[in-house]
């Protein structure tokens, strides 16, 4: 296997299983996968002697089905990690840390780590949980999965429904880290030829961008002012948006963009026009599936690519549903999503009446104190990606010490 790229891709869902099988397509990589949840290692490790099928819709219309097979996979880091070039973290942002913890002692100097999302504060954890090992390697952080896609079989066949044209992607570079082959590049090829990776020119641009703002707005206005009543059926979810979870919406993503104005003009050579509102977000990366573009609330209602999503519910009893505030739409996307954004702006000195209402209804739904009044004082700052968390006191320090902001 000498003189082959090594890559390793961490989990075993549905982006798990594409980006090994496409890497392991390449006859120069060497694809490895670490799956630590369950007994998910052994059973894909009993089907790896016959491979298994990717099913590639294209945009014309065709079926490719690609036969493929990683080298390797298993639950013990100790014998995925070690020699590996790129790890793709793609899993859950609550999983993170525990892979970190489990892949530190056996990750190599001048090692690319890639978050498949990061979701935001992806760089802060990493940085502390790899301590010193981290200003020799270099994180990347990606804002969404490249693909549409869902597992038919697990370890035997999994399908790519569509591929995102654009995906932007950011950098954090340790000052030791010294790497021969350019990431960008290098990730691309890894990939395949879909979709175009666009090198987004610092980390804290992609994690104001992240998706992560979309699920908890709209689960606030969606059920704020519910009576506790069991519902007959499971509501729809971004199609049943109303004017109000679209206001809410949108301020979040207001307030987003002014933090970014805001860092650059506190900030000497950062671009942070990567950080776009939410509705031109959705014209940009759904121009083909949105039937009606004139609002956010409209452009959300007829995006195709929603058809049929529903609301995350609990069935109480037989056709009687109730909200699950368990679910990543809130116990993902609030701690590893909109507390870490509203952490920066805090640090930016940007007032968030949005976030903060959002956040404090999630949070009392959640069981946890992250915000204090306007302040992320709370007691379970913790258990967030929140910069704060980390030490991270002045606008500064999220741009300074031992890494390259803007590597090129």
């Amino acid at each position: 296997m000498s003189g082959k790229l090594v890559v390793l891709t961490c989990g075993g869902g549905n982006g798990a299983h594409c980006l090994a099988g496409l890497a392991a397509v390449r006859p120069d990589i060497e694809s490895r996968v670490l799956t630590m949840y369950a007994d998910e290692a052994e059973r894909w490790a009993a089907n790896l002697d016959s491979g298994f099928i990717i099913t590639v819709h294209n945009d014309d219309g065709t079926i490719k089905s690609i036969k493929t097979k990683p080298s390797l996979v298993t639950k013990d880091p100790k014998k995925a990690v070690p020699g590996v070039d790129y790890i793709f973290i793609v899993v859950p942002a609550f999983a993170h840390a525990m892979y970190f913890e489990a892949m530190a002692p056996y990750i190599d100097d001048n090692t690319v780590i890639v978050g498949l999302p990061g979701q935001a504060g992806f760089e802060f954890e990493c940085v502390n949980l790899l301590g010193d090992k981290a200003k020799r390697c270099t994180m990347v952080t990606f804002e969404s999965l490249p693909w549409a896609c869902r597992l038919i079989e697990f370890g035997k066949n999994v399908e790519i429904l569509g591929f995102k044209d654009t995906l932007g992607a950011s950098l954090l570079k340790g000052k030791e880290c010294n790497l021969t082959k350019p990431i960008i590049e290098t990730t691309q090829y890894i990939l395949g030829e879909k979709p175009k990776v666009r090198h987004v020119q610092n980390y804290i641009a992609i994690t104001l961008m992240a998706k992560s703002i979309v699920h908890p707005p709209i689960m606030y206005g969606k059920w704020s002012q519910w009576d506790g009543k069991p519902l007959s059926e499971k509501p729809l979810f971004y199609q049943g948006l109303d004017e109000r979870q679209a206001e809410l919406l949108s301020g979040v993503s207001d307030e987003c963009v002014a933090t970014a104005k805001a860092i650059e003009k506190k900030v000497p050579g950062l671009d942070m026009s990567d950080v776009i509102h939410v509705f031109d977000w959705y014209l940009n990366y759904y121009s083909d599936q949105i039937t009606d573009k004139s609002n956010l609330m409209m452009a959300m209602k007829t995006n195709k690519a929603y058809d049929g999503l529903v609301h995350p519910m609990k069935e109480i009893e037989t056709g009687k549903y109730v909200p699950d505030f368990t679910y990543r739409y809130m116990a993902e996307d609030v701690p590893e999503g909109i507390v870490p954004m509203k952490g920066i702006a805090e640090l930016a000195g940007v007032s968030t009446p949005y976030l903060d209402e959002v956040i404090t209804w999630c949070q009392g739904k959640l069981n946890k104190e992250f915000l204090v009044g306007n302040k992320l004082t709370g007691k379970d700052l913790k258990d967030t990606r929140a910069p704060q968390k980390y030490g991270y006191n002045k606008l500064e320090d999220l741009f300074t010490g031992s890494f390259e902001v803007t590597p090129q």
